[in-house]
């Protein structure tokens, strides 16, 4: 599929920076502050010093694009079913040595990489493409909010809906424009202490959970939390108990936790891939901290992949891998007890687009 339009520009002037004394412009987008003198790119990559600016080089280009199940980004409770158009840049605010989509969020090179792509077009093709939303994942929306933000402004005029697949790992300052552009997101939980994200993300936990917090607390942006569990670094059950507790204290039992199966990638080669039997054991934990809807990934678990009523425990939606089967959710609300189910649901039911994954091309001219 091809849809034309004029050529997507790059090179924005961005928001959320400031000029210091001592010359240098510090980025206000993410916790790491970069400081950077004319010409140098902050860690991101994508984020770079022109003059006292600091300009968005990915602007208006993506790595490509993708049409997806919505289940894949992951998300259970958002309009079940549906396809989302998803396309990400490159760079990435985080360094983690077990990223499994190295080879976008770790490139350098913009150009090589990059379709152009403006928001009002990106916006037009997922119309033109019956999707129901647009997702902007792959990499983390947050290096390059200013795209986002056009663009889920752009979908919003066409009755689109908008998800961001991102760490959260962003400033006070940034969130609320950020996240106000949002429909729904999913937030990765890396793990749940401080030198896990210090040693093998380079970040820090903290700025990680104030981000959920404000999701849950201050917002009404449907969202779902993913924790990748790797063997031998943060699936202990000891780790995975704080993680629940902290969870079930802060965001509640409603919010839907996906604990997703490691395989070896990046730098983290030397490691086995997750035993089905890890993701087990944390959706028991996790349950038995009260939470309601906990989801197991990357293995075949049909009963760790569905969704059952809080209420009366009765299947509602059941899921293989990403292809739907029994649906019992009636606007919103269980179908044998009438519970209320928490999410966005279509009032005349699920979606059909199944498992498929399909390549658009969106062609500047």
């Amino acid at each position: 599929m091809s849809f034309g339009g004029p050529t997507a520009l790059s090179g924005q002037v961005g928001r959320w920076h400031h000029k210091l004394d001592d010359g240098r412009v510090q980025c206000d987008l993410c916790p790491r502050h970069c400081r950077l003198r004319e010409g140098q790119r902050a860690f991101c990559f994508v984020r770079e010093r022109v003059g006292d600016d600091i300009v968005l080089s990915a602007y208006g280009r993506a790595t490509g694009f993708c049409i997806d199940p919505i289940e894949k980004k992951p998300l259970n409770h958002f309009f079940p079913g549906t396809s989302v158009l998803s396309f990400g840049t490159a760079g990435c605010n985080l360094g983690c040595k077990f990223c499994q989509n190295w080879d976008i969020s770790k490139a350098r090179a913009v150009e090589a990489l990059s379709e152009g792509a403006t928001p009002e077009q990106i916006a037009e093709a997922a119309q033109q493409a019956g999707c129901h939303s647009v997702a902007f994942t792959y990499n983390d929306p947050v290096i390059f909010a200013e795209y986002a933000i056009d663009t889920a402004r752009a979908c919003r005029e066409r009755r689109i809906k908008t998800v961001a697949v991102t760490a959260g790992y962003v400033t006070r300052e940034a969130r609320g424009d950020f996240f106000g552009a949002m429909d729904a997101a999913n937030v990765d939980l890396k793990g749940f202490t401080d030198g896990f994200y210090e040693k093998l993300c380079f970040a820090s936990l903290g700025p990680v959970l104030e981000t959920l917090k404000y999701l849950r607390h201050e917002t009404d942006v449907w969202f779902e939390v993913t924790t990748l569990l790797i063997p031998g670094q943060n699936d202990s059950p000891e780790e995975v108990d704080r993680l629940c507790e902290w969870f079930a204290r802060e965001l509640g039992p409603a919010v839907p936790l996906h604990f997703t199966a490691f395989h070896p990638d990046y730098r983290m080669t030397d490691l086995p891939s997750t035993p089905p039997g890890t993701l087990l054991r944390a959706r028991d934990q996790a349950k038995a901290h009260g939470l309601q809807y906990v989801y197991t990934g990357n293995v075949h678990d049909t009963r760790g992949q569905s969704t059952y009523c809080a209420a009366c425990s009765n299947l509602l939606i059941e899921r293989d891998w990403y292809r739907l089967g029994a649906y019992h959710v009636r606007a919103g609300s269980c179908g044998h007890c009438g519970a209320a189910v928490p999410g966005r649901f279509a009032s005349e039911g699920p979606g059909s687009w199944g498992a498929r994954r399909r390549r658009l091309t969106i062609a500047a001219s």
